[in-house]
């Protein structure tokens, strides 16, 4: 019997080995740099604890060859992973850290033979690659034969009903070494009285239920094996696939059907092919969070005359809250509390939800200076450390909006994969949409920021937000 993956357990096993890879290592290397500067160290044990740098090594390197190893995406996928792989990923992650800890704590040593420098170095090297990937080798191997003997996997939703859904169940079941999936049920695209692939899984909805459906059954993975007939309905699947975390594949026979990137999935399982998911590489994520909270930290601390000035001034503008909070529509669909500075006047909204337009008689003085500015925008920076919202992103919307913008444009839904943000591709270019239309024209260069999402895409955007700031052209 197949059990569910447990992601946190996993990934702490891959992080408990690799501290402890670290701190025996450095050990290691520590006596063996002493021994070389003493040949006679061993006999007073005491002067290698006794040099606060043994001490400073074993309380700090671990973490930081942890942190290392989180940028280079170590710990993103920590089940099916390729062994040949990740031993390469091993070979240059360490390499570049071991280039980074030797010069940092090493090269200071007075050691008159630069022979000595080189033998340091390998031997660095060898013992944090060695009991690295030796532990990680073992924990993966183990792994793997716990997946290819079906007692782990991932709960597996087949989209289709019919030929190809039955094809494709047949060849996952039929394998010799399962290949991770615990295929839970279908949903179906057309309503039939008979589905042929009901003969070996139960019918769970059809595919307009697939949100509920995947958070029901705790799906992890959704294979799409409709008919020919039914891929007039393959953009709506795709589109209701975006605001969730599931890993979507497709049958060959599909792939002509889909736009953006795929890959092939391993050549000794079923015969699927993989929607690349990610939008950014893992090492920018990290780098893209780190930057949010490192940013947001310093915006607060440094801005923070600003923000109790401006709070006076909204206190002053008219009677009410100092904040505004309002429920948004965030990452994966999972709707948020975005706090504002109060710009409106109270009951702003009483006839239901509206959308601000020039010389809006709702906006008190003050609060049509901090638009100008964006000074009703500040107080984001705490949703940001919060892990709500990015300082990058797309501009999130209330789903009273959003449901109307979806009926116009379907493929907002992709926006929903990645966080919102306080600036955005959509607000520098085209700026605040007071209407539905607009936001749908504005979405293209959303979509456009989405499909090109990268480090130096977001800083060409946070210098564009800076000037238009300092121009006041903020509306």
């Amino acid at each position: 019997m197949s059990s569910k993956i447990n992601k946190r357990r996993q990934t702490f096993k891959y992080v408990l080995w690799d501290w402890f890879a670290s701190f025996v290592s450095w050990i290691l290397f520590f006596c063996y740099r002493k021994k070389i500067e003493n040949p006679d160290v061993f006999n007073d044990i005491s002067v290698i604890y006794n040099d606060e740098n043994f001490w400073f090594g074993i309380a700090f390197i671990p973490i930081a060859w942890l942190f290392l190893f989180l940028l280079s995406g170590s710990y993103s996928k920590v089940y099916f992973r390729s062994r040949v792989r990740e031993l390469g990923q091993t070979i240059l992650v360490t390499l570049i850290g071991t280039v980074v800890l030797f010069f940092a704590m090493i090269l200071d040593d007075h050691i008159t033979n630069y022979k000595t420098y080189y033998t340091l170095f390998v031997m660095l090297y060898m013992l944090q690659f060695t009991l690295t990937y030796l532990g990680r080798l073992v924990i993966t191997t183990i792994t793997a034969k716990r997946v290819h003997r079906g007692e782990l996997g991932l709960n597996t939703l087949i989209i289709g009903s019919n030929g190809n859904a039955c094809a494709i169940y047949e060849e996952i079941a039929g394998q010799k070494f399962s290949a991770g999936n615990i295929i839970v049920g279908f949903v179906n695209v057309f309503d039939k009285d008979v589905y042929k692939v009901e003969k070996y899984i139960p019918r769970l909805g059809s595919y307009k239920d697939m949100a509920d459906v995947i958070k029901k059954y705790d799906i992890k993975e959704a294979i799409i094996a409709i008919e020919r007939s039914e891929t007039e309905t393959i953009e709506k699947i795709l589109m209701m696939l975006e605001n969730t975390d599931v890993t979507v594949k497709i049958i060959p026979l599909m792939h002509e059907f889909v736009f953006g990137a795929v890959k092939q999935e391993g050549i000794w399982h079923a015969s699927l092919i993989q929607i690349t998911p990610e939008p950014m590489p893992v090492w920018q994520q990290v780098a893209k969070r780190m930057f949010d909270v490192i940013a947001s930290v310093m915006v607060i601390v440094l801005l923070s005359p600003v923000y109790i000035f401006t709070a006076i001034m909204v206190k002053r503008s008219s009677p009410g809250p100092i904040f505004y909070k309002q429920e948004r529509i965030g990452q994966h669909g999972k709707p948020f509390n975005m706090l504002k500075f109060r710009s409106m006047y109270v009951n702003a909204e009483d006839m239901g939800p509206q959308l601000s337009t020039d010389d809006d008689p709702r906006i008190t003085k003050w609060g049509k200076f901090m638009r100008k500015v964006r000074l009703d925008e500040i107080p984001q920076f705490f949703t940001v450390l919060g892990g709500k919202m990015s300082i990058v992103g797309y501009r999130p919307e209330r789903q009273y909006y959003i449901d109307q913008i979806v009926q116009k444009a379907p493929h907002y839904r992709m926006l929903l994969r990645v966080k919102p943000g306080i600036t955005s591709w959509g607000e520098v270019k085209f700026g605040y949409a007071s209407t539905v239309d607009e936001m749908v024209e504005r979405l293209k260069y959303d979509i456009l920021y989405i499909e090109n999402m990268n480090l130096a895409v977001d800083t060409k955007i946070l210098i564009y937000t800076a000037l238009i700031v300092i121009q006041g052209r903020g509306k």
